[in-house]
């Protein structure tokens, strides 16, 4: 699992947590805008304490609720679709947010809000793993 924290989103919306780009496998499962049952497996692009950015075949509707279930620990989490983004290869960019709190789901202690990699701290934790 690769992982790279992203600076604050450019957006204009502030993010209650920051995001790590990292690649890791789940399943989702919920209806798709039809109304069809769906299961499939994919990855995440980034994740945060309170869902992630995912790459789906399946079409779905935002507000829609899905399961997501982390391949490696065998949690599920109750989410709904937050965002509708850019198709790319035939699958589109999804964001879900956990439908109850669980900053746990992912195993990954989040940076602060205000962490960037040109803070003091960062450069001082970079500094110390040269010296090793």
């Amino acid at each position: 699992m690769s992982q790279i924290s992203s600076p604050h989103a450019s957006t204009g919306a502030r993010r209650r947590s920051q995001r790590v780009l990292m690649q890791v496998g789940i399943r989702v499962r919920g209806k798709d805008a039809q109304g069809k049952d769906f299961e499939e497996m994919t990855e995440t692009l980034a994740i945060n304490a309170h869902g992630a950015l995912v790459l789906l075949n399946a079409r779905v509707i935002s507000g829609a609720v899905v399961h997501m279930k982390h391949n490696k620990t065998g949690e599920e989490q109750e989410c709904h679709v937050a965002f509708l983004g850019p198709v790319r290869g035939g699958r589109a960019e999804i964001g879900v947010e956990f439908s109850a709190p669980n900053s746990n789901f992912w195993r990954v202690v989040f940076p602060p809000e205000d962490w960037s990699p040109k803070s003091p701290e960062a450069r001082t934790a970079a500094k110390l793993r040269m010296q090793k």
